[in-house]
């Protein structure tokens, strides 16, 4: 696994030179936030007494997602309902270039922090303002959790098996998904901010939005076909085979045969190239229908072999197969290591802990993990000094 250290770079980062200050709370804005400071924002989580509730989500008593999600960050303490905390945030304003806050639509403006104000006190302030479902429509005032949007984008209607419930994912996954939709938004506002004559703006941020793109064409299906997604477990509705597969010491392989050619290689490979001309198999369109005998075929050879006999015929085929892997077996793998998809970030408890790296990769200018997550307050001496 790759230390952090050597994710660092000379180059300060691509967004050296701007200051974020983060009001958000939770998963949608640090991710946001995070990927600013990955790259080489200033990041200041301006945070309540009692600190970011992301410190709170914790494994045995280790806030393992507070390490992970305010890496790279600065952390001084601000509370808007508090004279002190007002003056903090309105000294601040002016030497920023982003602001994300994730409250309840409706609460910036009660605290006197509204985007008019904000923008009164800096032109070109890019204001991101995170929330479940935006901050106009029936629904702006409802709590925006992403269990929420989840349910109601779509999503868990058509996650999971079809004699099962609708599954929500066990992940905080409208929350990443807007996390990186804000900051793609945020670099752009960015960019015409800096254009000469540029202005600041506001972004409105939903979770609901972003996660319901994902979801692809589903609306317009709908609209043509009067068709609802369907839970199709680990198949899908348009193509086959593509399914899990169990291995015969109990491991599982992803399969996924999604162009016609790739689909006849698998039945070559596995010794039945027959079903290339059978009527039932030779089209995308005839698989999907026969599916169940598609992966009852397929089921049966993965069955026979080991899990790593498998992977290695399937390579030798020229088939996409992968294995199913659980943390310590992605951690392992020699394409992550030599990638360094993960990196051992220096930890003030634990010496190093494992974390993703920052992503995506850009050749001149990459990102880096330069510090650790602040603890609550860390910073207030150097960053309220400065404004002294």
């Amino acid at each position: 696994m790759t230390q952090a250290s050597s994710q660092a770079t000379s180059d300060a980062g691509p967004l050296a030179g701007v200051r974020v200050l983060d009001l958000s709370r939770l998963v949608a804005g640090n991710m946001l936030s995070l990927q600013l400071a990955d790259f080489g924002a200033e990041v200041i989580k301006l945070e309540p007494d009692k600190g970011d509730p992301l410190r709170d989500w914790q494994e045995e008593g280790v806030s393992a997602w507070w390490k992970v999600y305010g890496r790279n960050k600065r952390s001084i303490r601000v509370d808007l309902r508090d004279p002190e905390g007002k003056r903090r945030l309105t000294a601040l304003v002016p030497t920023a270039q982003v602001l994300i806050e994730g409250f309840r639509p409706g609460t910036m403006e009660t605290a006197g922090f509204g985007p008019d104000a904000l923008l009164a006190l800096n032109p070109k302030l890019v204001i991101v303002r995170v929330s479940g479902f935006g901050q106009t429509g029936p629904y702006a005032a409802r709590p925006g959790f992403g269990s929420l949007v989840e349910a109601m984008s779509g999503f868990a209607a058509k996650n999971g098996f079809a004699d099962k419930p609708p599954a929500l994912p066990n992940m905080a996954l409208a929350d990443m998904v807007a996390g990186l939709s804000g900051a793609f938004a945020a670099v752009m506002a960015l960019r015409v901010a800096e254009q000469p004559g540029g202005a600041g703006q506001v972004i409105d941020l939903s979770l609901l939005e972003p996660l319901h793109a994902m979801l692809g064409p589903d609306a317009a299906i709908h609209r043509l076909f009067g068709r609802v997604p369907s839970r199709t477990g680990n198949r899908v509705s348009i193509t086959a085979p593509r399914n899990v597969y169990l291995t015969a010491d109990g491991e599982w392989v992803a399969l996924s045969a999604s162009t016609q050619d790739m689909a006849f290689r698998l039945f070559a490979a596995i010794g039945r190239a027959d079903m290339a001309s059978d009527p039932r198999f030779s089209t995308n369109a005839a698989r999907l229908d026969n599916v169940v005998e598609v992966d009852r075929v397929v089921g049966a050879f993965i069955g026979r072999l080991s899990l790593s006999d498998a992977l290695a015929f399937f390579e030798r085929a020229h088939v996409t197969v992968g294995p199913v892997y659980d943390p310590a077996d992605f951690a392992a793998d020699p394409h992550v290591r030599g990638r360094g998809v993960l990196v051992e970030a220096p930890d003030a408890d634990t010496g190093t802990l494992p974390m993703h790296a920052p992503f995506p990769r850009l050749s001149r200018t990459p990102g880096a993990i330069r510090r650790q997550a602040p603890a609550l307050g860390q910073d207030e001496a150097d960053i309220l000094g400065a404004l002294a």
